[in-house]
């Protein structure tokens, strides 16, 4: 089975539910009080929105094999209301994303990688086998 096989939303849930286990991997203490986008105008309700948001990005990387912030950015993004004024498309926190790659990459799940002018974050051994373990023990 690949990730590919297995509902997305579950692998995402699985994957946050591993993370948490993952000593490399914690909330900072500023992620109760922040929004994850300008465009937001609440911090998310779920307390473990961290671990939820790091396995989307783990997933993404992945699938991508080789991303970078600012199309994480866009990815998360989203419409900020203006009132009366037509909706504006707005870029999810860099600041939130740089954070979660970072720890990613202590964990040793991702690395940074470059293929010719494009330069971003690659998926290693150790982070296919994590998101393999996750798929099988959806399997189950």
């Amino acid at each position: 089975m690949s990730m590919y096989e297995v509902s997305q939303q579950e692998l995402v849930n699985k994957l946050a539910e591993e993370l948490k286990k993952v000593d490399a991997i914690k909330a900072p203490e500023w992620a109760i009080f922040v929004k994850t986008g300008v465009q937001k105008e609440r911090p998310p309700l779920k307390d473990d929105w961290w671990y939820q948001r790091t396995a989307s990005v783990l997933r993404l990387v992945a699938k991508m094999n080789l991303i970078g912030v600012g199309k994480l950015r866009t990815k998360y993004g989203g419409k900020k209301s203006r009132g009366y004024g037509s909706e504006a498309r707005k870029e999810a926190s860099g600041n939130i994303i740089r954070k979660v790659l970072q720890q990613l990459e202590a964990a040793g799940f991702v690395e940074k990688s470059q293929k010719g002018t494009h330069k971003g974050r690659k998926i290693t051994k150790k982070g296919v086998e994590f998101i393999n373990n996750a798929v099988k023990q959806i399997q189950k």
